[in-house]
């Protein structure tokens, strides 16, 4: 009997032994599955490509073309779409985008479930940061979204070299005509035509990328003009009263007159009461300021007023006359064609275009010369001392001096030679 219960001992503890075992060896193989199963790189479920919001992966696109005297309607019904759709579809886009707001020359894209099958939809860009979704499957509906895009927030300074210009060395640098125009404008206190080999420039900028490539001009927010030893500086401030760029006093950087009536330009001949003319071949004074420019490039006014003459003669070509005041006078001469619906008795702002260079009248190239009265007297205007615009007023300017502080910080520790810099980036993804 002790016998048998000393064997029954042995076969309890032996079973014991054995399911102990067990689960240690299942108990290991699952420690070793779960430590190499975290040591695998983690795969992210795959995202859909999506195209305007629709899966690549169940929708077909068809780029269509708006050709000039053709008709949506007519586009639509030719692959399939009913009247009555394209009726109730006009009807609904009114109140967000209006079918005739669809431009010729402009292409749709044409949404299919299947490439056999009449269109469900079609999408419509107004612009590079916007598109507009017309559906006409089960319900009818239109929405306009936005284009996800990223902000970057950049620096970037140049020199001009000798023979070059300041749009030359911004376009040396990548930067577009516009951001020339826009420089200009925040540093209108220094004539540029007068820029020097040797002048160095510095600008802090925003700019748009769509997947990764920049799109529109961007915009400048400060920047710096260095001549010999003395540097410019123009402030971009904006709060509720004020737009604009400020120098460093808070005092606009817009004058009473633009000194110069084309962008990106040069001069060609100066104002000079003995110069010897190159087409009439003898002396005659020239009561003007020649500024050379390629043809087609746009004319400005030099400030507010109203056109009093508008036409064309032997040695003029096609001209304009503005009077801005009492006391001043600008004409523009030697266009190559006015700007569409001005007329004697337009007013005009400073920096509206108001024709375009060209080489009309008694001229040897593309060029406007430039004329300007004071008190009915012909004057060199680059020697005349115009009233500045009033100061921001001092209530104003500690909020402004805030801005102007934090961007010259930023500017000090740029040098010259430094290409481009990515301050930061902000995505926007609202579509």
């Amino acid at each position: 009997m002790k016998k048998y219960r000393f064997d029954l001992f042995l076969g309890v503890c032996a079973i014991g032994l054995l399911v102990l075992c067990g689960v240690l060896y299942t108990n290991g193989q699952n420690q070793n599955e779960l430590e190499k199963a975290l040591s695998q790189p983690q795969s992210k479920p795959a995202l859909k490509e999506t195209k305007f919001g629709y899966d690549v992966t169940q929708y077909h696109f068809e780029e269509y073309p708006i050709n000039y005297g053709s008709f949506l309607g007519d586009i639509l019904s030719d692959r399939g779409v009913s009247y009555n759709t394209i009726y109730k579809l006009e009807k609904a886009a009114e109140k967000v985008y209006s079918l005739r707001k669809i431009k010729a020359g402009k292409n749709i894209t044409l949404i299919r479930k299947d490439e056999c099958e009449a269109p469900t939809g079609f999408v419509y860009s107004p612009s590079l940061f916007t598109y507009v979704v017309f559906t006409f499957d089960d319900t009818i509906s239109v929405s306009e979204k936005q284009v996800p895009f990223e902000t970057c927030r950049e620096t970037l300074t140049g020199t001009i070299e000798a023979g070059s210009s300041l749009s030359q060395s911004m376009d040396d640098k990548g930067l577009s005509l516009a951001m020339t125009d826009e420089l200009e404008d925040a540093l209108a206190q220094v004539y540029f035509p007068n820029a020097q080999p040797g002048d160095q420039w510095k600008i802090i900028y925003d700019r748009k990328y769509i997947k990764g490539k920049p799109v529109g001009s961007g915009h400048i927010l400060a920047a710096c003009y260095k001549n010999g030893n003395s540097e410019y500086f123009g402030f971009y401030f904006e709060n509720d009263r004020y737009k604009g760029y400020y120098d460093i006093e808070g005092t606009p950087n817009k004058k009473t007159f633009l000194r110069a009536p084309v962008r990106a330009s040069r001069i060609s001949s100066g104002y000079n009461l003995n110069r010897f003319h190159p087409v009439l071949k003898r002396r005659k004074p020239h009561l003007g300021t020649d500024y050379a420019a390629a043809k087609g490039t746009p004319i400005f006014s030099v400030s507010d007023g109203v056109i009093t003459r508008r036409g064309f003669t032997k040695g003029n070509g096609n001209y304009l006359k503005i009077k801005h005041n009492g006391v001043y006078q600008s004409q523009y001469l030697h266009m190559s064609k006015f700007k569409s619906g001005l007329k004697v008795g337009s007013r005009v702002s400073q920096g509206q275009v108001i024709g375009y260079v060209g080489s009309t009248g008694l001229a040897t190239g593309n060029h406007v010369c430039f004329r300007f009265w004071k008190n009915g007297r012909q004057i060199n205007h680059l020697r005349e001392n115009f009233p500045p615009l009033d100061p921001m007023p001092y209530e104003s300017l500690p909020e402004y001096y805030e801005v102007r502080d934090y961007y010259r910080r930023e500017l000090s520790e740029l040098l010259y030679e430094d290409e481009v810099k990515v301050v930061y980036a902000i995505t926007n993804l609202s579509s």
